[in-house]
């Protein structure tokens, strides 16, 4: 009796530990979903593919554009916009934010002005950076660099501010001070805080890639979206969205992966 029971308390921790589990139970909704559309727009016929391609459409478009080249071209360059842009920003923002969190004078003197530019829209920004810098690439990272960087720089400041007094103390009692300090107590401490606002920064910067492939750009998703709806593409406009989804979350994925090596090694 006592076996059996053993047993079945057990068989909840077996189910968990399923090989590939984890991916089945996360694949669940993207398979209903695809499904779903699949009927709506096929047996069910509730949607002309003006409307509402169906996913083979979709799928089809894909094939066109990678056959012709254009994929790789569109995806390539946003996938660097993104990354340069995401760098810079959460760079900036782990350095600022890391300044203010530490230091009260530069938090007092430059806070408030941080605090006013983080409420400023991000198409605000458009006009001036394009008078700035012009349509290049340099913009277009410059814009997407702003959307990573406030997350990162909220969250860091916010965290080190939070940072266990007695754990400081204890770094200054072995000698450590200045960037010594930052580097071995106060950013371990904060491991997690700073990692959820890169990865909020991260989503921030494919929403701003959008925004910035939309005006002046001939490539990238963005363009592909502008494109599409310019040109009655509904399959193309829908492969775009995928592919924003696809990459983002690959990106996100990756950011995790580094997260939890992080975690293991500091926190």
């Amino acid at each position: 009796m006592t076996t059996t029971l053993a047993a079945q308390a057990a068989a909840p921790g077996r189910a968990k530990s399923l090989p590939g589990g984890r991916i089945l139970l996360g694949a669940a909704v993207p398979v209903f979903i695809i499904g779903l559309w699949w009927l709506v727009t096929g047996p069910l016929d509730l949607f002309t593919p003006t409307q509402l391609p169906a996913p083979q459409s979709v799928l089809d478009a894909g094939v066109g554009l990678f056959e012709g080249g254009a994929l790789f071209a569109h995806v390539g360059i946003s996938v660097q916009r993104v990354l340069l842009g995401f760098l810079f920003g959460a760079g900036v923002g782990l350095l600022l934010g890391s300044l203010l969190g530490l230091s009260r004078i530069a938090d007092g003197l430059l806070h408030p002005t941080v605090g006013a530019f983080r409420a400023v829209p991000s198409l605000a920004w458009v006009p001036l950076i394009l008078l700035w810098v012009g349509i290049g690439e340099d913009g277009k990272v410059l814009l997407i660099a702003i959307g990573a960087f406030f997350p990162v720089f909220t969250s860091v400041h916010s965290a080190l501010r939070h940072v266990d007094p007695h754990l400081v103390e204890a770094g200054r009692a072995f000698g450590y001070h200045g960037t010594r300090l930052l580097t071995t107590v106060q950013l371990p401490a904060v491991v997690p805080p700073v990692f959820s606002g890169l990865r909020l920064a991260l989503a921030q910067s494919w929403l701003f890639l959008v925004a910035a492939e939309l005006l002046a750009s001939s490539e990238g998703l963005g363009f592909l979206l502008i494109e599409s709806q310019n040109n009655g593409r509904v399959d193309r406009l829908l492969l775009a969205i995928v592919l924003l989804a696809i990459l983002g979350k690959i990106t996100d994925t990756l950011l995790g992966f580094i997260e939890r090596k992080a975690l293991k090694t500091w926190a």
